[in-house]
């Protein structure tokens, strides 16, 4: 039986996939789990929160009727990032928080992520135990059922807006004054907080993809669609653009002249200003495996110490823990800056970008020229035996071969899919035109090995 809980919550298609029946039995047993990790005589609260999509009208009236007749106190946030619903927990001193939304997938999806505690990721072993209570009363084995004052009360928390905007707007190292910035909310969980965040700050801001109607997030905009940010920076003269996704944990960003800056830019950015400022604990960043090459390369030259994961922002949010390290995060934009969040907050990171430039007086395009992004090819070889990537010894040659063909300013990584039946081969170098023809060499091998 497949697990239902996957890298980032359960999602799938809404009310195909995930149902309203679905949402309200793991809030059942998400109320069992996390509400009674409570003290004796407490009664639980949990805050729920979610994206705009259409469905998540729906799905949150089933998550809250699921939590309430387990005797679940429920706050209601309304549309609020991730983040935001994360944050809250903590301030909150809530049991738990439910986030519903599927990120930068399209609008017909949606997801259900629970939050522990103070605002942190669940375990794995935690989801384990939701995922068995859950199938063990879809069965139809019995659970209490509070009745009288027993049950759950709802009402609607409408101040937790600004509580959020406030919280990130007082955790700014300075003002944003003098600038001018373009945000592109995603049509999604953003569009409200992040542009009042940065006027708040003290910019100029601009928008786009601010007016969702629960059937335009992600609709090509948003942080997996730069074009229209990338024109409107442009058209703008602005200093800067921001982009989020759905739920708003991410930010990529573009600079005066249209150009993107990734994650991997993003970071190196942020922890040269968190060390000159004394806040990057251990002189170290953590960041995964996919993190390009020339991202390494210029924290060596800068003299500070990366420290690498498996895909996946939350190994990278465990290493942090585990590490004590401030500053983590992805590629993609996942940035988590761990004094002032428990996870990824696209709004929050993008706000911190900005300050630096306010406070260097330089440009963006000025500060991510601190490294130097390598070409990096990526193909996905499908339908072969990913088991074996690391006992075949054809494959490990060709590789091995690559590696020395490439020297010093390049990298050759292997992986295999999580969800899918293929082998992600990337391939970085100092020339687009040789990581291109190592990367398709290395894929007829993956095909005709494991094929």
């Amino acid at each position: 039986m497949a697990r239902l809980f996957g890298t980032d919550g359960v999602r799938g298609v809404a009310n195909a996939d995930l149902t309203a029946e679905m949402a309200l039995g793991l809030s059942v047993a998400a109320a069992h789990v996390l509400g009674d990790a409570g003290t004796v005589g407490h009664r639980p609260v949990a805050v729920v929160g979610r994206d705009p999509r259409a469905s998540g009208e729906f799905l949150e009236a089933a998550v809250v009727a699921g939590l309430a007749s387990s005797g679940v106190d429920v706050l209601r946030v309304g549309v609020l990032p991730t983040p935001a619903v994360a944050y809250l927990t903590g301030a909150l001193g809530a049991d738990l928080g439910v986030m519903l939304s599927a990120s930068h997938n399209p609008m017909p999806d949606n997801g259900i992520k629970f939050i522990a505690r103070g605002g942190h990721k669940l375990a794995d072993d935690i989801e384990d135990r939701i995922e068995a209570m859950y199938r063990s009363h879809a069965s139809g084995e019995p659970w209490e059922r509070p009745t009288g004052a027993g049950v759950g009360r709802v009402r609607e928390h409408d101040e937790g807006f600004d509580q959020y905007v406030a919280h990130l707007v007082g955790v700014l190292p300075n003002r944003l004054d003098g600038l001018k910035v373009v945000i592109d909310g995603a049509h999604g969980a953003a569009a409200r907080v992040s542009p009042e965040a940065f006027s708040r700050a003290g910019a100029e801001v601009v928008t786009i993809g601010t007016s969702p109607d629960g059937l335009n997030i992600n609709d090509g905009i948003g942080s997996t669609h730069l074009e229209q940010l990338k024109a409107a920076v442009v058209a703008h003269g602005a200093d800067l653009g921001v982009a989020h996704d759905g739920d708003a944990d991410r930010c990529l960003a573009v600079d005066a002249e249209g150009n993107e800056v990734d994650g991997d830019q993003i970071l190196a950015v942020l922890a040269l200003g968190m060390r000159e400022a004394g806040t990057l604990r251990r002189n170290t960043v953590v960041a995964t495996v996919m993190s390009n090459l020339g991202f390494k390369l210029a924290l060596e030259r800068e003299g500070i110490d990366l420290v690498q994961t498996a895909v996946g922002d939350r190994y990278v949010l465990e290493e942090m823990k585990a590490g004590g390290y401030a500053l983590g995060g992805e590629q993609s934009g996942h940035v988590i800056i761990l004094d002032h969040a428990t996870t990824g907050d696209g709004t929050l990171t993008g706000l911190m970008l900005a300050a630096r430039v306010a406070a260097t007086g330089r440009s963006l395009k000025d500060l991510a020229s601190v490294m130097t992004r390598l070409p990096q090819i990526l193909v996905n070889v499908r339908d072969v035996d990913k088991s074996r990537v690391a006992d075949c010894r054809a494959l490990g040659e060709a590789v091995a071969e690559a590696e020395r063909e490439l020297g010093s300013t390049g990298r050759v990584l292997l992986r295999s899919s999580g969800t899918e039946p293929l082998v992600r081969v990337m391939v970085e170098a100092a020339d687009a035109d040789q990581a291109r023809s190592v990367a398709e060499r290395l894929a007829d091998v993956v095909k005709s090995e494991l094929g």
